[in-house]
Parts: C-alpha cells; structure tokens; sequence
C-alpha cells in the first residue's frame, strides 16, 4: 500500500508542476503579445508625418476678426484644427462654423453659415462647402454648395450652382461674385428669375 501512496503523491505533485508551468508560459505569452501591440501602435504613431497632425485643436471656438482696428466679424465653430506645418498651412472648421458680420455699432448686419470651413492661413482665403446659407445686409438670402472668400481682394466667389432670393424673386445661376460686404454681387450664367407671389 505503501508504494502505491508514493505513487500517488509523486503524480499529484507532477500535476501541480504541470499546472505552474502552463499558466507562466500563458502569462509570458500574452506578456509578449501586448508588448507586440504597444511596439505596433508606436510604429504606426512613427509612419505618421508630422505635418499631417494638428498643431492644435480646440472646441467650442469664438474668434473675432478685426479690419483697420475696428471689429468686423466674430467666427464660432464647434471643432477648430489648426495645420501650421501643411503646406500651404490652413485652419480646418469640419463640424461647421457660423460668420456673423458686424456693422460700426457692433451689431450684425450679415451672417454666413456652413458644413465645412477651411481657412488658409498665409493666403487670407477662406473656403466654405456644404449648404452655405447667406444672409446680406439687404436681407437676401444666398445659397451655394461652395463659397470662397479672399480678404486679401476683399471678394466673396464661388463657381458653383448659386440661388438668391429677394424680396420679390429668387434668381438662380452658376457662378458667383460679391464685394466683401455682400451688398453688390451678380451671377455669371443666370438660369432663371423667378417672382415670388404674395401670400393672399
């Protein structure tokens, strides 16, 4: 009987050995796994070039724009990225941005909203897409899917499908310009006007 015992305390502590092995050869391996997936993910961080991150981003912007001293506009957006490094570099606004016009009083006199805004920095140039919607100082309201404005000419332009409406008719056409103001603009290929009837 004596023997028999031995036996069994010999394999039960082969058991036990076993065991031990096993689960330090699964934490080793899944040591060496994760260390994989770190030493993966910095390489990927490595493989992206600098230029191509934001310098800054912030949220919940309002910036005011000045011209000669006085406050002109006062810019809102959700998410602002900023690509100082890009060439040429540019102020990225993907979630939308809101331009309110203000007049020498500081109230709003025009206000430009859209889906998309990007703003290059070194050229002054602003690029507005996605259901841009104008409102001058003559209450008229401009719609286009693309709007550029240069501040350096101090021109508002687009070359895409453009509607207007006024008071008494909408006009609708491809091409676009207007002073910075918004108050003088015409479309370069008209393809309709329309009269608004009044409501009885």
């Amino acid at each position: 009987m004596r023997p028999l015992r031995f036996v069994n305390r010999l394999w039960a502590t082969h058991c036990t050995t076993t065991v031990i092995v096993a689960v330090v050869v699964q934490l080793f391996l899944l040591s060496c796994q994760e260390e994989k997936k770190r030493n993966c993910a910095d390489d990927d961080l490595k493989s992206i070039p600098a230029d191509s991150l934001a310098v800054m981003t912030t949220y919940n912007v309002v910036t005011e724009i000045t011209d000669s001293g006085r406050l002109a506009y006062r810019v809102t957006a959700d998410e602002w990225h900023i690509y100082d490094k890009r060439k040429p570099p540019y102020w990225a606004m993907e979630k939308g941005v809101f331009v309110e016009k203000l007049d020498k009083n500081n109230k709003v006199e025009a206000t430009i909203k859209c889906d998309t805004a990007y703003y290059f920095s070194d050229m002054k140039l602003w690029k507005l897409m996605g259901d841009v919607d104008i409102r001058n100082p003559k209450n008229e309201k401009i719609f286009t899917q693309l709007l550029y404005w240069d501040q350096n000419k101090e021109l508002i332009y687009s070359d895409a499908h453009v509607k207007i409406e006024q008071e008494d008719q909408v006009t609708e056409g491809t091409g676009f310009s207007s002073n910075q103001d918004l108050t003088v603009w015409e479309i370069k290929e008209t393809k309709g006007i329309y009269a608004i009837k009044e409501e009885e």
